[in-house]
């Protein structure tokens, strides 16, 4: 039998599980409830329900009770296997210490920049800044929050966002100031888009 398939929303169903058996939509409403979804993704509750039959046929979840209410659809409640608990906690030593390759657009769009006029390229950053801007200030009114009813370790996720939020909006307010004084320029005499050529060697 090949190893479990660790994804962020599995360890977020398992997780959640360790408290108390639980159907698949107490789960996703929990996960938002608690503000995780800035961290999983739960807005398909399809994915959900995809990752828990994922993980009872692995066999760290099994279906604790079934039960039909009058009017309503069948509801299933599942419960964490002893392996589904040990299983976590590997994943969370190995999601803990070892860095791994991820692919976010940012970083993407950027290596591909030359595509845009440097007009355009400013226009665009200078709008992610407002928006990482106003991440920055709902970060730090969520770990506010948390704070006042709640141990730090609650909100270390959030600290830990607004530590990546604020090292990028430094780093684009740099870029954009570069942009605009040309220290950064394009490989085409009039800055118009077009097929980038990287230099040799």
């Amino acid at each position: 039998m090949s190893e479990p398939r660790r994804s962020v929303l599995a360890l977020a169903v398992l997780s959640m599980l360790t408290e108390e058996p639980m159907h698949a939509y107490r789960m996703q409403q929990l996960i938002k409830e608690r503000r995780k979804d800035d961290v999983v993704n739960v807005s398909q509750r399809n994915s959900v329900y995809q990752t828990i039959q994922r993980l009872v046929r692995d066999g760290l979840v099994a279906v604790a009770a079934t039960e039909r209410a009058e009017n309503r659809p069948e509801r299933t409640t599942y419960r964490i296997t002893d392996t589904g608990r040990a299983t976590l906690a590997a994943w969370l030593r190995v999601m803990l210490a070892t860095p791994t390759a991820e692919y976010p657009e940012f970083p993407a769009a950027l290596s591909f920049l030359p595509n845009l006029s440097p007009a355009d390229a400013v226009e665009a950053l200078t709008l992610r800044m407002a928006r990482l801007a106003e991440r920055l200030d709902a970060l730090d009114r969520e770990i506010a929050e948390v704070g006042r009813f709640l141990p730090r370790l609650f909100a270390i996720e959030a600290e830990y966002q607004r530590q990546v939020v604020d090292a990028e909006l430094r780093y684009v307010r740099g870029l954009v100031d570069d942009l605009r004084a040309e220290r950064i320029t394009w490989p085409f005499a009039d800055g118009a888009p077009g097929p980038f050529v990287p230099p040799p060697g």
